[in-house]
């Protein structure tokens, strides 16, 4: 599959970013879209990450900046789990283990298949500073090898104006579950 965007897919993704990057200023205090535009067209793959993202719901927003290699943070901003994500088991190990009534892909896989990560249980209430999310949804987070050996995988969400962790079966879907992924540029 080529994961390249065509010059007027491109324009029309950095269209939509930068205006959703102008709305939602309290998310990226101190950064500048010239910036972050600039090193978005210097990778474009990346511009194609951003596009599943959008494309699946997940309205992708600049979130902050690494101190340490520059590289401008992405998560995924929509108020609820990615409409396009949802309905999907942890990981390749749950969904081959579900005989009856497989979901149709994990959380995992389709990060992958993305170019971009889970967010972690850390990345998620980080998130969650800069609004309010997942109130009526929840979203699969990283989850530890010695949980996830043991058959287990983690979630988050919002409720009561808290965020809470939980923990169910990897193999185990809901039409309200979905993940929140984190691109890096």
């Amino acid at each position: 599959m080529r994961k390249e965007l065509s010059p007027k897919q491109r324009e029309e993704l950095l269209t939509v970013l930068k205006s959703r990057f102008e709305k939602n200023m309290n998310r990226h205090k101190g950064l500048e879209w010239t910036k972050i535009r600039a090193k978005l067209e210097a990778h474009p793959e990346k511009l194609w990450s951003l596009n599943e993202m959008e494309r699946t719901g997940g309205e992708p927003d600049a979130v902050g900046q690494d101190k340490k290699t520059g590289e401008y943070v992405f998560y995924d901003c929509s108020p609820e789990s990615p409409n396009g994500r949802r309905s999907i088991c942890y990981d390749r190990e749950a969904l081959e283990a579900r005989k009856e009534h497989p979901p149709k892909d994990s959380a995992m896989n389709m990060a992958t298949a993305m170019g971009i990560q889970l967010l972690t249980e850390e990345q998620y209430r980080e998130l969650q500073k800069l609004g309010k999310f997942d109130s009526k949804t929840s979203s699969w987070v990283k989850t530890p090898a010695g949980i996830r050996k043991l058959g287990g995988a983690f979630y988050c969400d919002r409720r009561y104006d808290t965020v809470f962790l939980y923990h169910n079966g990897a193999d185990s879907y809901y039409a309200v579950r979905g993940f929140r992924g984190e691109l890096r540029v």
